[in-house]
């Protein structure tokens, strides 16, 4: 039977680690590099609180009662007490019942359409504040339903102002496609009513290419970024700290699409910003920024040298046991341990273990999980497969009764599944591939290069234990996938494709492996050249195939122009 090949590998490796954690400051697309810190989600500009207008009436007056909700006066007075209701921090519940009863009475009594909205929002949000995210979606769709685009801009902007709540809340359950379809819906609003050039608009343009960015749909986050970035400087001053936010925004694009140098030159126009603006702590951060871009580069010494300003202004400002202290611990671990400096890198693991086992008051338990996931990456290159497996565990525990954490459960359970399958507990391994897959496909993130990727792994797994009609399956969905966001070239595809060609091979489909291998040797000859290490490797495993199917490999031969110019083929 023919190899079997990882995704970002070449054949017969061992297959990499692969990560993928959402929260405020990180995305990971696989264990090769180290990301940079995404920049915090502002809310979006989406609920506002309704101006109603202070009953005179008293409670007793009132007569809150089902009777009486026909009352025109009721519904302003419940929603005006649903919203104190809510600032005192009393009774959520309660809260909830004058908000659902001040939607009933703005129904019943036939008012503005607009007040019935505002009211369903504030129902809504209140429903969001008490965990019960199912329930608020049907009333955030009631609300926009309601609101009628004719009506004038109040409407509109009410409208505007449902769907990016609704993707809100969406986004809090994990199904990022209805998400970001809301907040496409929002934002096509706002600029129908307020032009495209208006400031709110670039907030929303980069609220919306934050979302973008955390979906992995990098040309489209890209795309809004330039439009935001234009609108600010049109209002603006040069060099203004809401440019320098764009920038931040676009070296992170850049990043996810390989574009270093131009992710460091945003990078460096935004620290000049802030270095102007003395925005000390968003220095540091950017540095951390600039650090992984040159980690990325491997321009070792200067990622150092970056990493190291930022840990000097953090201790400074925020205190030595800050989850943002641990954060460049991790990173420096990192760079010792590619620079086999492997006692520094233990060391800086520790520290941060320290900081994260022991969190100061006020710190998201997404940032110590993601920490946590970090450092067992780290131990796991270490080879400290127990520690690392320990610390997984510790970061699953943290979030997985979190809301909106989907994505980030799926990647530590992804992780997870490697950490089984590299110590050969591969039932253990296909289960953990299977709940991160389960995860995905439910909150609508089933196209992703990750999800691609994950799919090969699941299908490793299945291999170990001899289910090769499943690891099909999977290969070939993760086929599908990979050829769609990557393109028929890429490194991770071909190893999919190599995987394809083994599990058919042992199913005796020799003459649909041949075609493949046929395929994978062909595009590496023409990208790597014949006399290349892999494309030898290939060409081996074509000739075992071709044996079997008593025949010889049929070749076309390359003109000399096509082999020098490979790129200007059409």
């Amino acid at each position: 039977m023919l190899g079997l090949a990882s995704a970002k590998t070449t054949p017969n490796a061992t297959p990499l680690h692969i990560s993928l954690t959402q929260n405020d400051n990180q995305i990971h697309k696989n264990g090769s590099k180290t990301p940079s810190p995404l920049l915090k989600r502002t809310p979006s500009p989406s609920f506002s609180k309704p101006k109603i207008k202070p009953s005179k009436k008293t409670l007793q007056e009132q007569r809150i009662d089902e009777s009486s909700l026909d009352n025109p006066d009721l519904g302003p007075f419940l929603l005006k007490l649903a919203i104190d209701t809510v600032a005192s921090g009393d009774n959520q519940n309660k809260a909830l019942d004058y908000a659902t009863r001040a939607s009933i009475s703005f129904e019943k009594s036939s008012g503005s359409g607009l007040d019935l909205a505002m009211s369903l929002q504030v129902e809504a949000a209140i429903y969001c504040s008490l965990g019960r995210l199912e329930n608020a979606i049907p009333v955030l769709e009631r609300s926009i339903e309601t609101l009628d685009l004719k009506s004038g801009s109040d409407h509109a902007m009410a409208k505007f102002s449902g769907f990016m709540q609704l993707g809100d809340t969406y986004s809090m359950l994990g199904r990022v496609d209805r998400s970001i379809s809301s907040y496409e819906s929002g934002l096509k609003i706002q600029i129908e009513t307020l032009g495209d050039l208006d400031p709110r608009v670039a907030e929303s343009c980069r609220y919306l290419a934050e979302a973008y960015v955390q979906a992995m749909r990098f040309d489209e986050a890209e795309k809004l970024c330039r439009q935001s970035l234009e609108i600010h400087r049109e209002h603006n001053a040069p060099a203004s700290i809401e440019e320098a936010g764009d920038r931040r925004l676009m070296a992170l694009i850049y990043e996810a699409k390989e574009e270093y140098e131009s992710a460091l030159e945003e990078l460096v126009l935004a620290s000049m910003v802030m270095i102007a603006a003395g925005q000390e702590n968003e220095v540091a951060a950017i540095d951390v920024s600039i650090g992984n871009i040159y980690m990325s580069l491997c321009r070792f010494d200067e990622a150092i040298f970056s990493y190291q300003k930022a840990l000097t202004v953090f201790k400074s400002t925020r205190g030595d046991d800050h989850s943002a202290v641990a954060l460049v611990y991790n990173r420096l671990a990192d760079v010792y341990y590619k620079t086999g400096k492997l006692r520094e890198s233990k060391s800086y693991c520790d520290n941060a273990l320290r900081i994260f086992s022991k969190p100061v008051t006020g710190t998201a338990t997404e940032e110590i999980a993601s920490g946590l996931t970090e450092i067992s990456a780290i131990y796991e290159a270490l080879n400290e497969h127990g520690e690392a497996l320990k610390l997984l565990h510790m970061a699953m525990k943290l979030v997985k009764d979190t809301p909106g954490q989907h994505s980030m459960i799926a990647g530590i359970e992804a992780q997870l599944g490697l950490m089984f399958y590299k110590v050969g507990k591969y039932g253990e391994a296909r289960s953990s591939f299977e709940n991160a897959v389960e995860k995905l496909r439910a909150s609508g993130d089933a196209k992703s290069v990750f999800f691609g990727i994950l799919l090969n792994h699941m299908g490793l797994a299945s291999v170990q234990l001899y289910r090769i009609e499943e690891a099909v399956e999977l290969f070939e969905e993760a086929r599908e996938i990979l050829e769609q966001e990557c393109g028929s070239c890429h490194s991770d595809t071909l190893g999919v494709n190599s995987n394809l060609a083994a599990t058919y091979d042992a199913l005796g489909r020799v003459e649909d492996a041949t075609v493949i291998l046929e395929y994978i040797l062909k595009l590496r000859e023409e990208k790597l050249g014949t006399a290349n290490p892999e494309v030898a490797d290939e060409k081996k495993r074509l000739a075992v195939l071709l044996k079997e199917a008593g025949r010889a490999r049929i070749r076309k031969g390359n003109s000399l122009v096509n082999l020098l110019y490979p790129a200007r083929r059409g």
